[in-house]
């Protein structure tokens, strides 16, 4: 918790991380809007819109946690004041954080600006709650992975997208079955998350101390 508090604190008062995040969603989200026009998207294509979205928006802000900590010389003060573990779960509760913060804002504007509806809400909040748990932990240990090179952003998107692909091809399912208002899969596709967000968890816990400390 005190990790967590310390980067929001640092995020409060500098607004880059979160500001980045909600300018790129943002941004591509009424980029989207314009291009469809009048064209109604179906539930599946909406559901891959909003997916791509919070995948990319991520991506613009969250390789940050880590690599400010280096630029700011204060990494090694963390490493010296706290185990691995904890600098790990503070910087994972801090991105989760910001990614439901961002969804929040995000996914109203989503279903108003491409005219959707969602007629399984509370599956679908489960689904969302799931997929962005599991989104913050990948990115929490790869940007460590990535905090000391130089194309941060890039690397981060490059090493992400094979490791989250199979939490974005569930999540779009489930989304697509939530929006539609079909039950089928939904509770495979739930279970599917939920394990696959235990087993990043896990190997972020058993790999992290040797990230950090090299």
């Amino acid at each position: 918790m005190a990790v967590c508090r310390k980067d929001l604190r640092v995020e409060f008062r500098t607004r880059y991380a979160y500001s980045a995040l909600l300018m790129f969603a943002v941004t591509v989200m009424v980029t989207v809007s314009f291009t469809v026009g009048g064209f109604l998207p179906d539930s599946g294509v909406a559901a891959a819109l909003l997916w791509i979205i919070l995948f990319f928006s991520a991506m613009a802000g969250l390789p940050r946690i880590f690599a400010q900590e280096e630029e700011k010389g204060t990494a090694a003060a963390l490493r010296m004041a706290a185990a691995p573990e904890t600098v790990l779960m503070g910087k994972y509760m801090y991105n989760a954080v910001l990614l439901f913060s961002l969804a929040v804002l995000l996914v109203p504007l989503f279903f108003v600006l491409l005219n959707q509806s969602v007629l399984l809400p509370g599956l679908f909040l489960a689904v969302l709650l799931l997929g962005l748990l599991g989104l913050a932990a990948v990115s929490t240990v790869l940007a460590a992975i990535v905090a000391k090179a130089e194309a941060k952003g890039l690397l981060m998107a490059v090493l992400s997208f094979p490791v989250l692909l199979p939490l974005l091809l569930t999540a779009v399912k489930a989304t697509h079955n939530c929006l539609a208002g079909s039950r089928e899969g939904v509770a495979a596709s739930m279970l599917l998350l939920f394990c696959y967000d235990g087993v990043i968890l896990a190997a972020s816990f058993l790999l992290f101390a040797y990230i950090w400390d090299d």
